[in-house]
């Protein structure tokens, strides 16, 4: 660890382990996950792109969640994968203001997105006879701009705020990319109400999408409920309940990640924990928004076999 007595001009992140058998391992688990993430990903965007029949308001949001989830994992994964080759753990000071940022932007963003994919669902399944007027193709747009836009002021208020605040004293980040709480940690000013007010602000937003998207699935679990075949009930929620699951486990992690006090000492579990909420669900979300339908099956097969009759 450094000592720095004047401004910091680089900070150095931790990483998963000091063995470097271990740092091979983490290198290629990161890359396969990343691989995969990508693939999953862009994919999706490229199919409810190209495909006309996907051009309905879910699969417009689900081509939105694919673009955030492969700008999300980006910010991080490659970071962590070269630091574990390379085990050069530097990032500049700009780098680290660009990483927090961009984390920031792309983790509110898709939290909100996902509370107005959720709200879509409400309505195509408790109110299908208004669907085509309440989800028009103007408010789906201004729903998706209100999403981009909040993760941009969220970024920018606690980005701007953060960085406002004198670092001294050691420039090792107890985690593995800039995460604000452990930057927090490294200032040596005892006046980051601000930035404490910031991530209350951030996290309770959060909260408030997080209830919205639990309100919208109970109406959602209550609707399939009612439906008189057991395959069609059983089908929903086998959709249903995994996307739920997602957005719980990325929702809880990431507030504890910003909510808990940082510990004195690197632990494992902090790790976890924000492995959780910025590389589970960029991997995961394409596997479970479209592994089991029907149509984005469908679009890609016939998109690949337009592909092989053109070779």
């Amino acid at each position: 660890m450094v000592n720095l007595t004047s401004s910091v001009t680089e900070f150095i992140l931790l990483g998963f382990s000091d063995i470097r058998d271990y740092q091979i391992m983490h290198a290629t688990l990161f890359f396969l996950i990343y691989l995969i993430a990508l693939l999953g990903n862009l994919t999706i965007i490229i199919l409810s792109t190209l495909d006309q029949h996907l051009n309905s308001p879910m699969y417009f949001f689900l081509k939105t969640l694919s673009l955030l989830d492969l700008c999300f994992i980006s910010v991080t994964l490659p970071k962590a994968i070269f630091h574990s080759l390379t085990q050069n753990g530097t990032i500049s000071f700009l780098g680290c203001v660009a990483q927090v940022f961009f984390v920031v932007l792309f983790a509110c963003a898709e939290l909100a997105l996902l509370t107005v994919m959720s709200y879509d669902r409400y309505v195509a399944i408790c109110h299908p006879l208004h669907y085509q007027v309440v989800m028009k193709k103007e408010a789906c747009e201004k729903m998706v701009v209100a999403s981009w836009l909040s993760g941009v002021v969220s970024a920018f208020l606690n980005t701007s705020v953060t960085f406002s605040l004198p670092f001294c004293g050691s420039n090792f980040v107890h985690q593995f990319f800039c995460e604000i709480p452990s930057l927090l940690k490294l200032s040596c000013s005892e006046k980051y109400l601000a930035e404490i007010g910031a991530i209350i602000v951030t996290t309770s937003l959060g909260f408030v999408c997080f209830i919205s998207i639990m309100v919208s699935y109970i109406h959602i679990f209550s609707a399939v409920l009612r439906i008189a075949s057991v395959e069609s009930r059983s089908k929903a929620f086998s959709t249903c309940i995994p996307h739920l699951v997602v957005v719980t486990v990325f929702t809880i992690t990431g507030s504890v990640a910003y909510m808990k006090p940082v510990s004195e000492v690197p632990s494992v579990w902090d790790l976890l924990v924000s492995v959780f909420y910025t590389v589970v669900p960029p991997t995961i979300n394409p596997i479970i928004y479209s592994l089991k339908n029907k149509d984005m099956k469908t679009a890609f097969w016939t998109i690949l076999r337009k592909i092989i009759m053109v070779q």
